[in-house]
């Protein structure tokens, strides 16, 4: 076996096998390996941190489509009573954007630790049955047709291999998965010597999060809920090496250049540096080894859109796995993930980096773009709704092949059901979910899919016919009763055909 850098790392055969193999265990590969395990697919988590959740957090916030994905697995609640919400986005200087009137059971921002949303998902991978592998470091991956040989290197030093069907590299920036498959990371720094302090505060900020940029210096205050504050600043004239060390004074004149105080800041108990990247992988796949989350994209924090997009590359590619590997559909389906998602990350990239430079405009043409965009979405109708589908990710659709429904590839609302019930909640068997008009007489065309369809009514008037995908977005749809066999063949062609068993 050859490890990242062409050197041998293990000479002797796999010593375990598993499903799928995911490396890393932050909130993008512990969502997959929860959904994995729940569908029964073996999945083993090798993670190179101690088994520990760090209180070191990037991120803070959890958008709509986010917390519907969460919804769809039973943990936004508990999320939800365990952050503050916020029903207004403030991006930079007096532009801001109004959640209240998002369509969504979720039309805020929640405001919580990404380390709590780590809790939550590790909880529910472990239960379910997934295995972890921590202090152990991936050393090489070989594939070939039939699967994936991982090398490995153990807290004591010891080398194995693993063997698995399908690997996911969700380890992150300096992701070790995308360097053994040999695809480049390409773009830049755009920020460069971003500050980052957890602090305690003598003066309590107004809002629950406070950001600004003023002059040439940026500010962020967001609370972990312990009484301590991450603090993000930058100031454009301080450009330094990360390894540059820093201390509290750098941090407060930052704070009080860009939001007019620094709170009184004190008691920090963890100050770095570090630079915002932008970059995209080519390709979030080569063979049987996927990227997501951080692996396959890297932005700019503003908007808060990172671990967001992470999760909802992980509920896209989770449900593919499981059907493929569960032999319900053609390994083809999981090229579906590049298309689909490589587009969302690119658009994120390019969203959140134009909000970091339209708030750090110093010349006056970008001053007057600032302006125009401000005045834009605040009073404009499209351009508010537009920039809040965005940020908030409920306003992406996926390719959908000509001809087909305009619904196809677009994401559902958490509808009312018949029987009281509501569709995120029917999501939570992993399965998809056919949504009929109430009394339509379609029984007898289903073909009996128990473990992979959950059928239910429109609780409204409706008369749409309507296929959802485990991961809440529209697979198939009609507005009139199909015809003779036209639902089955749909029902067929995106979950597999029934077990030969019941249908004799």
């Amino acid at each position: 076996m050859t490890g990242i850098n062409g050197n041998p790392t293990d000479t002797t055969g796999p010593t375990d096998h598993t499903g799928v193999i995911v490396v890393g265990s932050g909130p993008t590969g512990l969502l997959l390996a929860g959904d994995l395990a729940t569908a029964g697919i073996p999945v083993t988590v090798l993670e190179k941190r101690p088994r520990k959740i760090s209180n070191l957090s990037r991120a803070f916030a959890l958008h709509a489509r986010s917390l519907e994905q969460l919804d769809a697995r039973g943990l936004a609640d508990e999320l939800e009573a365990t952050g503050r919400t916020l029903d207004r986005l403030r991006l930079f200087g007096r532009l801001s954007i109004d959640l209240t009137a998002l369509p969504s059971r979720f039309n805020h921002v929640l405001v919580l630790p990404q380390y709590e949303v780590e809790k939550a998902l590790a909880r529910r991978a472990v239960e379910a049955g997934a295995g972890f592998r921590y202090d152990t470091e991936m050393t090489g991956l070989v594939q070939d047709a039939d699967g994936v040989t991982v090398g490995t290197r153990g807290p004591d030093g010891r080398t194995e291999s693993l063997r698995a069907a399908y690997v996911v590299g969700a380890d992150g920036m300096r992701s070790a998965v995308r360097g053994a498959i040999g695809l480049p990371f390409p773009g830049k720094s755009v920020i460069r010597s971003v500050v980052l302090a957890d602090v305690k505060l003598a003066e309590q900020p107004d809002e629950l999060l406070t950001v600004s940029a003023m002059g040439d210096a940026f500010a962020f205050l967001a609370p972990f809920g312990d009484g301590y504050y991450r603090v993000i600043g930058w100031h454009r004239g301080h450009d330094v090496p990360d390894t540059e060390p820093l201390d509290l004074a750098e941090v407060k004149e930052i704070t009080r250049l860009a939001l007019g105080r620094d709170y009184g800041m004190h008691d920090a108990r963890w100050m770095s540096r570090f630079h915002s990247d932008e970059r995209q992988a080519p390709a979030y796949r080569v063979g049987r080894v996927f990227l997501a989350g951080d692996a396959a994209h890297v932005h700019t924090p503003a908007g808060g859109q990172g671990m967001n997009t992470g999760l909802q590359d992980a509920a896209n590619l989770s449900w593919k796995l499981v059907s493929v590997l569960a032999g319900h559909a053609d390994p083809a389906l999981l090229d579906t993930y590049q298309s689909e998602r490589h587009p969302v990350g690119k658009a994120v990239l390019r969203s959140s980096g134009g909000l970091v430079r339209l708030a750090m405009a110093k010349r006056p043409w970008t001053r007057a773009a600032r302006a125009a965009l401000t005045g834009l979405v605040s009073h404009v109708g499209p351009a508010r709704r537009r920039a809040t589908a965005q940020v908030t990710g409920i306003g992406y659709r996926y390719p959908a092949p000509r001809g087909t429904h305009p619904l196809t590839g677009t994401r559902v609302p958490d509808v009312r059901l018949a029987d009281g019930s509501r569709l995120y909640e029917a999501l939570r068997d992993g399965h998809f979910v056919l949504i009929t008009p109430a009394h339509e007489p379609f029984s007898h065309e289903l073909p009996p899919h128990p473990d992979r369809l959950t059928t239910a009514h429109w609780a409204s008037a409706r008369r749409t016919t309507l296929l959802v995908r485990p991961d809440g977005y529209a697979a198939w749809a009609s507005d009139t009763t199909p015809a003779p066999g036209a639902l089955r063949s749909a029902l067929t062609a995106h979950l597999g055909p029934a077990p030969a068993r019941q249908l004799h």
